[in-house]
């Protein structure tokens, strides 16, 4: 029996709520689901069903964290979940999914959106009708055309009405002038080509005047025509007929196309598979530059990890010693790199070492007669993203080694002194597998970071210099991701989100391979410090 039981005589009631508390969560819950019922039916309606789908998940999580009494310690966390949920977990299976699709450039809409696309492309079919137009526009911005065929026949085109052959005095239609044009017409103002032109040229070039066959579209300055659809879609067999030459185009991979190469424009979102792995993998254009490239990444990541962590140790090490003259007041100093968002510094270093007006090369100039073509040259380019690198990574492991290096008991060193140790045999034997026990994982978090830095690569000088030769927008510091982000986005040919989001994918398998690996190395350092 409990303490509680023993006490009081009976067993502790369960906490209830308060029907004040009842009736809050309940208006809260109503002002939610309200919310996001009326936002998943919007995206619902323009297809964004990725999204929809987590919106309805995320909806569900919060009725039954709110409604049930068991899920009560998740209310504290809700907020955090729904965060997660939205700008996680989303994102990371919306990228799996893009990865296997054609989505970018060309291929945005959905394939009913690029259908109607399409049929909006006309042409004036033979023996169709011309005519020479003027525009007119009512108080409310609503357009009509005065039209005049080859006999000089006049006719009043509004959208969506029939063609209305008139002449003076008709339907609201003044005086003709010498050339067979109203000079008013009632509700409407006459416009001149060039008001026209410089207003909504474009916009009254889009709008129909008239029905049916006998809808009139602007051409160009002088011609309206009887224009007909150019595209007619049929649904039983799914091809796009070009009524024009009579050639069909069966959708393949996202694209319309007919059996003679030709395609259409827009393409729609479709499911091709491994095609953007392959291209990625295959591609001629793409393999030149991607070996240099890989090679490089890992280059810069070990570099920068282990150039960093060798720094921050020294200098940790050197102001481990108690005696050392005015340390707090130096350390304080070192933390500056630290504390400046690294946007700035790396911006900031991007001028110091600018070949032409950094301050750096002026000073050596003026000292040694040269200074290093920091972006010009592909070896100096990568010493000076090396070395930027290293101003703003020591800072983080010289804090982490210096509390590090605290817990290390000075017991040991004094039991190696008595053995003979001497200092370096001190700190490899000691020092260094104690270190790595307490940094090891944060070793491997920041190969991470570095293989996918890619503010610093971009920022500094955009994966420059050039790869001479290269078919693709390559540089000789690019790693991987910002070689990825030059072929998705920066390439010159539009945004291609599927083949981006495969490579991510690409880039996580590697990644993560490699963090696996250092884990398994972190254990062994564990290992060694057991037996020191």
């Amino acid at each position: 029996m409990s303490a509680l039981q023993v006490a009081g005589g009976k067993k502790p009631s369960a906490p209830s709520s308060s029907l004040t508390s009842i009736l809050i969560r309940l208006v809260l819950l109503f002002a939610i689901d309200g919310f996001a019922i009326w936002f998943i039916v919007n995206l619902f309606a323009n297809e964004a069903y990725f999204l929809t789908g987590a919106l309805v998940f995320v909806t569900v999580m919060i009725n039954v964290v709110i409604l049930r009494q068991d899920m009560y310690p998740l209310r504290w966390m809700l907020i955090g979940l729904v965060m997660m949920v939205l700008f996680s977990i989303y994102p990371n299976l919306f990228t799996i999914f893009v990865a296997f699709t054609n989505f970018g450039d060309g291929h945005l809409l959905a394939k009913d959106q690029a259908i109607v696309q399409i049929q909006r492309e006309r042409y004036l079919p033979e023996g169709g009708a011309a005519f020479r137009w003027t525009a007119f526009e009512n108080e409310d911005g609503e357009y009509a055309l005065w039209l005049l065929d080859q006999e000089g026949v006049g006719y009043l085109a509004v959208p969506g009405e029939p063609l209305l052959q008139a002449g003076s005095g008709e339907a609201g239609i003044g005086e003709l002038d010498s050339s067979g044009i109203p000079v008013s017409i009632e509700g409407y103002t006459r416009l001149n080509a060039i008001t026209l032109a410089a207003g909504a040229g474009d916009e009254v070039r889009d709008i129909l005047f008239g029905t049916g066959d006998q809808a009139v579209q602007i051409r160009s300055t002088q011609e309206a025509a009887a224009l007909q659809p150019l595209y007619l879609y049929d649904e039983a067999r799914d091809v796009m007929i070009n009524q024009e030459t009579g050639l069909e185009y069966a959708p393949i991979d996202g694209t319309f196309t007919a059996r003679n190469g030709a395609e259409l424009r827009p393409g729609f979102q479709a499911v091709v598979g491994f095609e953007n792995f392959t291209r990625f993998f295959k591609s001629p254009a793409l393999q030149g530059p991607l070996v240099r490239i890989i090679t490089w990444n890992f280059a810069f990541a070990f570099l920068s990890v282990f150039m960093t962590f060798s720094l921050g140790l020294t200098i940790a090490l050197i102001y481990n010693d108690p005696s050392f003259p005015g340390k707090k007041l130096i350390q304080s100093f070192l933390l500056i790199p630290y504390t400046i968002p690294s946007l700035i510094t790396i911006l900031i270093w991007r001028g110091l070492l600018n070949t032409q007006v950094g301050i750096i090369n002026r000073t050596l100039t003026q000292l040694i007669g040269t200074a290093p073509p920091w972006t010009e040259n592909q070896w100096w380019a990568k010493v000076a993203i090396l070395l930027v690198n290293l101003w703003l990574g020591y800072p983080y492991f010289m804090l982490i080694c210096s509390g590090a290096l605290q817990a290390i008991p000075t017991e040991l060193y004094h039991a190696a002194e008595v053995d003979g140790a001497n200092v370096w045999q001190r700190f490899r034997k000691i020092t260094l597998p104690l270190l790595l026990v307490a940094v090891g994982p944060l070793l491997v978090a920041s190969f991470t970071f570095n293989f996918n830095n890619f503010n610093l690569i971009y920022l500094f000088i955009q994966g420059g210099p050039p790869i001479a030769g290269a078919t693709t927008r390559a540089g000789h510091t690019d790693i991987l991701i910002s070689y990825v982000y030059n072929l998705a986005f920066a390439g010159g040919r539009g945004f291609d989100y599927g083949l981006a989001s495969a490579v991510t994918i690409v880039i996580f398998f590697i990644v993560g391979a490699i963090t696996l690996l250092q884990f398994r190395y972190t254990q062994m350092w564990e290992e060694v410090s057991e037996n020191v």
